[in-house]
């Protein structure tokens, strides 16, 4: 779908079809829809960024509490989003090592514990042994510093998540 095809989306479809680009918060998109029209798919990504960009820090942290833990009981228990098992699935956290998912168990509960929401990375743009290190590294941050660092990665997700609904004009010339 082209951004004139987005942009002709009547709401529900908007919503319906967008709305998991930042994960289980269609209240973005459904906000977003009234901004349209988007000029091409950059103003369409911005949009969302700057929606996210302007809430307090604790619809911030809402956005975070959101996300699953990465390798969790939702992986586990198959209910993740399409979205999330693929991505995950992609960076091996399907495919953990008893050592490995006790690990991953332990630190994602650390993270937990001191920030109030779950880790949150790309899982598309890195892989297991990245996922595992950032983890352990990133539970050492200042909270707010943390917050800033999983709204960053958010925006990745719904970068690529946006990029694979929508066709962006570089791939339209193709």
């Amino acid at each position: 779908m082209d951004i004139a095809a987005v942009n002709a989306l009547p709401y529900e479809d908007f919503v319906n079809i967008l709305g998991n680009v930042v994960e289980k918060c269609p209240i973005i998109t459904a906000a977003v829809w009234s901004r349209r029209p988007f000029v091409n798919f950059t103003a369409l990504e911005a949009a969302i960024s700057e929606f996210i960009d302007e809430l307090p820090e604790s619809g911030k942290e809402g956005i975070l509490r959101c996300h699953p833990d990465l390798a969790g009981r939702d992986l586990r228990g198959g209910t993740l989003t399409r979205e999330s098992r693929e991505e995950q699935a992609g960076a091996g956290m399907d495919a953990l090592s008893s050592a490995e998912a006790s690990s991953v168990a332990r630190l994602n509960e650390e993270y937990k514990e001191r920030f109030g929401f779950p880790f949150v990375i790309c899982a598309r743009m890195t892989d297991k042994a990245n996922i595992l290190r950032q983890l352990s590294e990133r539970c050492r941050n200042e909270r707010a510093a943390e917050r800033a660092r999983g709204i960053e990665e958010v925006k990745k997700i719904c970068r690529l998540r946006l990029q694979a609904l929508v066709l962006s004009e570089a791939s339209n010339k193709l």
